[in-house]
């Protein structure tokens, strides 16, 4: 079997880089990005490496990062434009292969085995021009592994940063690993890192050397899986760009610039999350059988509610139903801090039997989010602007 080649590009510090790169005035300037530096969800989500010298954390309070780095600038974070960055990075990857498989918006894995006599190159050196070609092109920097596997190549690229390129040879890979900590490796989170600890497991080595019986016990399939990779028997594809199943679900949620009193504004941040979710299912040709409404109130107290709806995919029915179900769920007692939709259990829209009406509706739908999209949503967004801060877009 042909050894695969295969990278895993991480950019460095994503939405703080993307910040800083789309604003001359940041440059040479501690950045993070943070819920509302005001008086919302006031927590450090990402930083640029000027303010991680500093020691500023990811997850740590604004207040506590200003102590340690008073200079540091404070950004909402602008996801519309993480995401657009992002796809654009993938159609810069697509230039070297189709076997493009995303790990969140600032990662992706690029399979570029049968890419490597035709470019003439080996892995390093497509990994090299990679990152140069993003530095040029976007601004940001990234960090490249490059490996046989894909677990190997995501180790890699987190090995050393910013912006290099980092081998893990299938001939070297024990060596050049299994001394590193266990939770250096995606599939061990905190949880079962401290699991494993608590018994002196404390490396990759370590782990490898468990019994499938035990791991089995702690971590089912998924344990004896994980030790097969890291032994370097399982080489998991990497998935073609084009055929990507869709995502289990589509959520969009926002937190409040200010409290939210009136039913009619309710309405108004309802109206424009169905929109999102709308272009999002009608992205990935898909329908949505579950409708998902969470509502955080000015107390603090968390509201929610899921609900089976009939296959859609229109901006009017997913409003419509979310509203039905804000009126369930909220007395309109307390002000509303955030709100949050998701749309589940979702089905192939080829699939679905539509009637006249239907029909109507979904191109009505796809007509305006196509418009949406490459003109901007300039009326609403006007609108919006006192009762919103677009601050949470994420694709579970």
């Amino acid at each position: 079997m042909k050894e695969r080649v295969i990278l895993h590009s991480d950019v460095n510090n994503f939405f703080a880089s993307v910040e800083c790169a789309s604003k001359n005035e940041l440059k040479n300037k501690p950045v993070a990005v943070t819920g509302n530096p005001e008086k919302r969800t006031g927590i450090i989500l990402a930083k640029n490496e000027i303010a991680k010298s500093y020691g500023v954390k990811t997850g740590q309070v604004i207040g506590e990062a200003k102590a340690i780095c008073p200079e540091l600038v404070c950004l909402p974070p602008h996801y519309d434009l993480y995401e657009e960055i992002s796809s654009k990075l993938h159609e810069l990857y697509l230039n070297y292969t189709n076997f493009v498989e995303p790990l969140g918006l600032d990662e992706c894995w690029l399979d570029v085995t049968d890419s490597l006599k035709v470019l003439k190159k080996n892995g390093k050196q497509i990994a090299d021009e990679i990152r140069e070609k993003v530095k040029k092109e976007f601004g940001l920097t990234v960090s490249v592994g490059v490996s046989f596997s894909k677990i190997f190549a995501k180790l890699g690229s987190d090995l050393r940063k910013p912006d290099f390129t980092t081998e893990i040879s299938k001939k070297d890979f024990k060596n050049q690993t299994y001394n590193l900590p266990l939770n250096s490796i995606i599939g061990i989170g905190r949880r079962l890192g401290k699991k494993f600890s608590s018994i002196s497991i404390d490396t990759i080595g370590d782990f490898v050397n468990l019994s499938d019986e035990y791991l089995r016990h702690v971590m089912g399939i998924n344990g004896i899986n994980l030790k097969r990779s890291l032994l370097g028997e399982n080489i998991d594809n990497v998935a073609d760009y084009y055929t990507l199943p869709p995502p289990k679900s589509i959520g969009n949620g926002t937190t409040t610039t200010q409290d939210i009193i009136y039913k009619k504004d309710v309405k108004k941040v309802i109206n424009f999350l169905a929109e999102k979710v709308s272009a999002r299912l009608i992205k990935h040709n898909v329908h949505a059988n579950t409708l998902s409404l969470t509502i955080k109130t000015s107390n603090l107290k968390r509201v929610h509610k899921s609900t089976k709806i009939s296959p859609t995919n229109s901006v009017k029915d997913l409003a419509k139903k979310a509203i039905k179900i804000t009126d369930s769920i909220w007395n309109y007692d307390y002000p509303v801090r955030a709100i949050r939709l998701r749309a589940s259990t979702l089905t192939n829209a080829n699939f679905y039997q539509m009637n006249m009406f239907d029909k109507k509706q979904k191109d009505f739908s796809f007509v305006s989010n196509m418009i949406n999209e490459k003109y901007g949503k300039i009326e609403l967004a006007s609108n919006m602007t006192n009762y919103i801060n677009r601050n949470k877009h994420s694709q579970e």
